[in-house]
């Protein structure tokens, strides 16, 4: 009697234990974003901070390899009931996510788990492409970033100047300038898909000028591109006629060299990338490379707008358990904290998105110091102006597709030399195919 006694008593404080050990293991939800190479490491150090910073939740942070396989993984991970708790979904899927309906809004969603959040805290230049056309935020800015011009102060101040250019007037005599001082490469570029958008999207940005009808989509499903009316019309012709003459150089993966990488290594003395590539030239330029960066040139007579978000933001996937959502909401606010900005700005090149952690940034003297100088100016670009109706952002559908038609399209230009003109009437016609299947897809839909 008495053994039963004691094993009796030993399964009760077992099962006791285990029931402790039960309720103390941490809630795990998934976290599946799309950067890669030295972005990807700053992310798991990131999702590192927040799990050490609290026993209650743990994030399982997994690369998806590329902003489209993030998406289509989330969506498919989704009609298949195994979806993760946050995805990182590009400005480019944007649409598509808001449209698919497998979201769970974060504005709700920090509001049912306590957290009070100033949505009018984040910059409007970012929150505009990322909220409905109410204003309602449905995922949270996360890497974000705009476009900026990056110059070589010792080369430029071998041609007699002591800025990067203001105007396209301005670097075109630049370039030529630059050419015969011996530069072989005064502008180094790319127009793989992935890259179009510091040149096209932005360009049209702070001229104020429409990528597409319907202010850039917001309007309708119905919209058509724009692109081939307008100022990027004659840009294009400069900018090949740059190409022409040797002032302009591609560079890509395919001819050996990014210009990103050939930007960091002398070898090009301006290029036109994002924000985000500022802590990584820092880290990787020769040697003794004395650069800066300055905001994007407009044309002469121009009424500077403000530019556009690029990156991606966080969406929260529906389906899940309401202690994962409490963990996701947890997560979440622990990457809004300002010194959480301060961290990730420190480690990436990525802006703030907040007033509250831009204002902490400056307290911390951040941007007084030398490998950060001039990462402000990104700020000073998407907040240049209140976002107009074309400077929001855009709701297109297929946007990634689109990029790649204009893609072609400049390709046509500068490999094939065909004519301006009529290439970007042809990528018009192609991009506004894939707009009106888009269309089809979603008939009937109304966009939020």
């Amino acid at each position: 009697m008495l053994t039963k006694t004691l094993c009796a008593v030993s399964a009760l404080a077992l099962s006791a234990t285990l029931a402790t050990a039960a309720l103390a293991a941490p809630v795990k939800i998934d976290f599946w974003y799309g950067n890669s190479g030295d972005i990807s490491k700053r992310v798991q150090e990131q999702c590192d901070r927040f799990n050490q910073s609290q026993a209650d939740y743990e994030v399982v942070c997994t690369s998806q390899g590329s902003y489209d396989a993030s998406l289509q993984n989330t969506i498919a991970a989704f009609r298949a009931g195994q979806q993760p708790a946050i995805a990182q979904v590009s400005d480019a899927g944007t649409l598509d996510i808001m449209l698919s309906g497998a979201f769970y809004p974060v504005n709700k969603l920090m509001a049912d788990n306590g957290y009070t959040v100033d949505w009018n805290d984040y910059f409007s230049g970012i929150s505009s492409y990322f909220a409905t056309s109410k204003g309602e935020m449905y995922s949270m800015p996360f890497n974000n970033s705009t476009a900026l011009l990056y110059w070589n102060k010792d080369a430029y101040a071998k041609i007699g100047k002591d800025h990067g250019p203001a105007t396209w007037e301005e670097a075109a005599a630049d370039f030529k300038a630059l050419k015969e001082a011996g530069y072989e490469c005064p502008l180094g570029f790319n127009i793989s898909r992935d890259e179009v958008w510091q040149f096209e999207e932005q360009f049209l940005a702070v001229h104020g000028e429409p990528n597409a009808t319907k202010g850039n989509g917001f309007g309708g499903l119905d919209a058509e591109m724009a692109f081939n009316k307008g100022k990027w019309v004659q840009f294009v012709r400069d900018w090949k006629s740059w190409y022409d003459a040797g002032y302009a150089v591609l560079k890509s993966k395919e001819t050996g060299q990014t210009f990103v990488d050939a930007f960091a290594a002398g070898d090009c003395q301006t290029i036109l990338s994002s924000v985000g590539d500022h802590g990584g030239i820092g880290r990787s330029a020769k040697e003794g490379l004395n650069w800066d960066v300055a905001m994007l040139p407009v044309y002469e007579g121009t009424e500077r707008k403000n530019s556009l978000v690029g990156g991606a933001s966080l969406w929260v996937i529906a389906g899940k358990k309401d202690e994962e959502y409490k963990a996701a909401a947890a997560f979440l606010n622990f990457l809004a904290k300002p010194e959480e900005a301060l961290t990730w700005s420190t480690v990436t090149g990525y802006i703030p998105v907040r007033q509250s952690g831009f204002d902490y940034l400056q307290s911390q003297k951040f941007y007084d110091k030398a490998p950060y100088k001039g990462r402000e100016l990104a700020i000073k670009s998407l907040t240049a102006t209140p976002p107009t109706e074309v400077t929001r952002g855009q709701r297109l559908g297929g946007l990634l597709q689109i990029r790649q038609e204009i893609s072609n399209g400049l390709q046509a230009i500068f490999i094939n030399n065909a004519d301006v003109q009529a290439s970007l009437d042809e990528a018009a016609t192609r991009s506004n195919a894939i707009l009106r299947r888009f269309e089809q897809t979603y008939e009937g839909k109304q966009l939020p």
